[in-house]
Formats: structure tokens, sequence, C-alpha cells
């Protein structure tokens, strides 16, 4: 199995003039350290945040050249195992996130992990959830921080981005041009302080190309059902283009009636936020699995 280590190999902007680190196949499994969405800045109490290089942050790992893809097709990525780091940290202040009007100061609180737990004080603990944040392929025109996301995937910061699930993203270049970063060991949807539980590890995942499968906006698919996800200047146009992609999803692989698949997804469909701090903000429209299976959707 290739490795690919954040040494010399780290980026802040998706781009399709980035050198590549790392040429696979079609089908190969690969695993990639990352740096936590800080850059591993602040690692002890004596880390100070005015000592924070903002142009550092969001960093991702890549980017990765899968031969096979080509523009149009689909990059599938199976995200089989997520290693985490022993600690995390959070940050939150002035103008970062829902309630940034109300700091006066930065503030950062460094937590551990023991036993798949996450020790918030003296008096709670919660289960990890993990999962990446950032994750994308080089758009088709011009670079786009690590920080924003898109249609490209990018620093869409959505939950369901996890062990177990296939991330299927649209491909603009040749060799899609693959990269991710910014892990959480565990972040609620909204991730409404600006971070979540943000930690260093690395990923296994299977890349794989899919001939003949073209696709706006990324899909996950995951226990639940397949999620499509959609980054927009305001929340409500994120959800209605989120909600329009899954509909349309339906229709074209079932023999359901545009209208007969809208009324089923107003019935049972979930309507879900990812993210609302990032420079654009993404949602995700959630098709249950038990429709697909009544349907015998077939997933690319």
């Amino acid at each position: 199995m290739k490795k690919l280590s954040t040494k010399d190999n780290t980026i802040f902007a998706f781009s399709k003039n980035h050198k590549p680190a790392l040429h696979i196949d079609s089908g190969e499994t690969i695993e990639v350290e990352t740096m936590d969405g800080l850059s591993n800045q602040i690692r002890m109490e004596e880390d100070t945040i005015e000592a924070l290089d903002w142009n550092q942050v969001n960093p991702a790992t890549g980017p990765i050249y899968v031969n096979q893809a080509k523009k149009g097709d689909t990059l599938k990525v199976t995200i089989e195992k997520i290693n985490i780091d022993e600690q995390g940290v959070l940050l939150t202040g002035p103008n970062l996130g829902m309630l940034g009007d109300e700091f006066t100061e930065m503030k950062k609180k460094i937590v551990q992990i023991e036993e798949e737990q996450i020790i918030y004080d003296n008096k709670l603990s919660f289960p990890l959830t993990k999962m990446i944040g950032v994750i994308g392929v080089a758009p088709e025109h011009e670079d786009i921080p690590c920080g924003t996301p898109g249609s490209h995937g990018g620093n869409m910061d959505t939950t369901i981005i996890k062990e177990g699930s296939v991330l299927y993203l649209p491909v603009f270049v040749d060799g899609a041009l693959l990269a991710l970063g910014d892990f959480h060991g565990a972040m609620g949807d909204g991730e409404i302080c600006g971070t979540g539980v943000e930690i260093a590890g690395s990923a296994v995942l299977k890349v794989e190309v899919v001939k003949e499968q073209t696709i706006e906006h990324p899909i996950v698919k995951y226990g639940e059902g397949l999620s499509f996800i959609v980054s927009k200047e305001t929340l409500d146009e994120a959800v209605k283009e989120a909600t329009k992609q899954a509909v349309h999803f339906l229709k074209r692989n079932t023999d359901l009636t545009l209208d007969e698949a809208a009324m089923l997804m107003s019935a049972v469909g979930q309507a879900q936020i990812s993210q609302v701090v990032n420079p654009l903000m993404t949602a995700r429209f959630l098709i249950p699995q038990f429709v697909l299976d009544a349907y015998q959707v077939k997933i690319f």
C-alpha cells in the first residue's frame, strides 16, 4: 500500500497547476497522513493563539494523481479507516462562527483522547466521531483555497464523511488531483464556532474511477442512505440545490415521475446542515436507504 506523508506534500489550495505528490491507479488503496486544521501549530498549553499563522490553516495533503481519471468521470473514494492523534484542539473567538460577535478574545482548548472518548473536562467525556473536513479534487478553472467548499469538494465539514462512507466527487481535470486534511475527532453539524476537535491523523482510502458517470456535486453513500452535498453563498441556496440534486437523481434512477419523487422526499427525505461557518454554506439532502432498496437504485 502506498503512503503519502505531509512532508513537502501540503497544499493550501486546490489547483490544477499543482505538481502531483503521488501517482496511483484506479482501484489502489493508499494511506494519507494529515496535519490538523491548524497545521499542528497548537500542541501545548504554551502555544499561543497570538503566534498562530492564519495563512497556514486548513492544510490538505496531496495532490494525488489518479492515472485513469479524465474530465467528466466520477472519482469514488471509499474511506476504509481514519486514524487520529491522541489529542485535539478547539478554538473560538471574535468573528468566528455563530457567536463571534459576542467574544472579545480568542480562546483555545486542548483535549485528550482516551479509550475512544474525548475528555472535555472533569465532568464530561463523549465518544469519538471521526470525520474528514477537507477532501476534494482540483477545480477546472481558478484555484480554490482549502478552507472553501464547492462542487469540487474542499472544506465541506460534513459529519458523514467518515469511516465506512463512500464519497463520490466530480472530476474536472485529468488525474483528478485528490487531496484531503482537516480531520476532526468530533464535530457537530454546523461546526458553529468554526472548529470541531481539530486533530492530526491518517486515512486509508480506496480510490476508484467511475467511467461514463458525471455528477455536478459531491455525493456520499453511508449507512443511512445517499446524501447530496452542495455549497452556496447562502444556506437557503445550498438546501434548495441539494434537494433538487436528490429528487432528480431519484427520478432518473426509478420509474417515479418528478412530482412523485418530490412528494416522496417531502415525506421521508432529510434536508440537513453540514456547516455554516466557511466562506460558502454547505447543506446536504439524504435519500434514505429503504427508498433506494425499494426501488433497487444502483449507486454508480
